[in-house]
């Protein structure tokens, strides 16, 4: 993951612009329906510019996720921070967070979870990025509930992981009220 990374921090305007291009396309008709000809013509570049940034489209992915994975992060402990004060809170909050993201966005799933069902190779670069955010989120839940005096917050963090990852497949069908009924699952456990 680190040199994708450093891909990140090296890249031209012109390799921004496939990134966002990218980001944009693969969020919105998967990864695979997604070719490096269409990429590269709605960023305005050829091939070889998409190429020459990235080496292949697998680190294109990648960085793609790289980058939504420090977006995420950024907006969700920025929200928290604003909107609660307390650990118990924070960890609620959490939930409220993921409402506001999947208001304030054009919801289509989690995109950590869609790409991670595009991607069966284990070796895949992309791959290892997903299950590095699932692992930051379960830490995250783990120190808000060390925070909080949670008796067992390891046991905390991972179903309040699993609520957070239901409510996101299921808030992404036809159930918008997913997010409420997992937060008052997580006050049930936290015994708030």
């Amino acid at each position: 993951m680190g040199d994708v990374v450093g891909t990140l921090e090296k890249l031209t305007p012109a390799g921004r612009k496939v990134l966002d291009v990218a980001a944009e396309l693969f969020y919105r008709q998967g990864i695979h329906a997604v070719g490096v000809e269409a990429i590269a013509s709605d960023a305005g570049v050829t091939k070889k510019t998409l190429y020459s940034c990235f080496g292949s489209k697998d680190r294109l992915v990648a960085a793609y996720l790289v980058e939504r994975d420090r977006r995420w992060r950024r907006w969700l402990q920025d929200w928290v921070a604003e909107h609660a004060s307390g650990p118990r809170e924070q960890l609620l909050a959490t939930f409220d967070a993921l409402g506001a993201w999947m208001e304030r966005e054009d919801f289509r799933g989690c995109g950590f979870v869609n790409a991670l069902a595009e991607i069966p190779e284990p070796d895949h670069p992309g791959r290892s990025v997903v299950l590095e955010q699932k692992r930051w989120m379960r830490d995250y839940f783990e120190r808000l509930a060390s925070d909080a005096g949670v008796a067992d917050p390891a046991g905390l963090a991972e179903s309040a992981l699993l609520l957070y990852e239901g409510a996101t497949v299921v808030a992404s069908t036809e159930f918008p009220w997913a997010v409420e009924r997992a937060r008052r699952a997580a006050a049930a456990l936290l015994g708030a």
